[in-house]
């Protein structure tokens, strides 16, 4: 398993900062699944605790852009404590079925309306895995991965 970690920047205005991405070797019959790994929960308080408007560009049109989603986006993202704990999980227990995990910071401030992951609809060729639901999941917070099929090849 590969694993490249990017360089955290000196300065962040919040530890919340880290996102992830695993290639799966083969997922529900195609080859090099990227995965985008995400926080799926987090305590209502913690949203109340960030300075928002530091972190989260002011909206270039505001009737249409809401910045709640941007929100979202931010607390589903890692910190670098639970970005080691994830890639540490990763190895022990997928070391042969994950091809590669990056991991980078993301860049202040954020554009406000990104879209979060846990708003993406599922269908046919997309989907979540949710890790809390595997027998040995063992970490003190909730990860989800969404894929997506249609960006893949069916293995031959």
């Amino acid at each position: 398993m590969d694993i490249t970690v990017g360089e955290t920047p000196a300065t962040l205005p919040t530890p919340r900062a880290h996102v992830l991405r695993a290639t799966l070797t083969l997922f529900k019959g195609c080859r090099d699944v990227e995965v985008h790994l995400f926080r799926a929960q987090w305590p209502p308080q913690e949203a109340s605790a960030y300075d928002w408007d530091k972190l989260i560009a002011p909206a270039t049109d505001p009737e249409t852009t809401d910045p709640r989603l941007s929100q979202t986006f931010l607390l589903e993202a890692f910190t670098e404590s639970e970005r080691d704990q994830l890639i540490a999980y990763l190895q022990e227990h997928y070391q042969e079925r994950i091809n590669s995990v990056e991991s980078h910071a993301l860049e202040f401030p954020l554009p406000a309306g990104i879209v979060p992951l846990s708003a993406v609809q599922s269908s046919g060729e997309r989907g979540f895995i949710r890790f809390e639901k595997i027998p040995h999941y063992n970490l003190p917070f909730i990860v989800h991965g969404f894929y997506d099929l249609s960006r893949h090849n069916a293995a031959s």
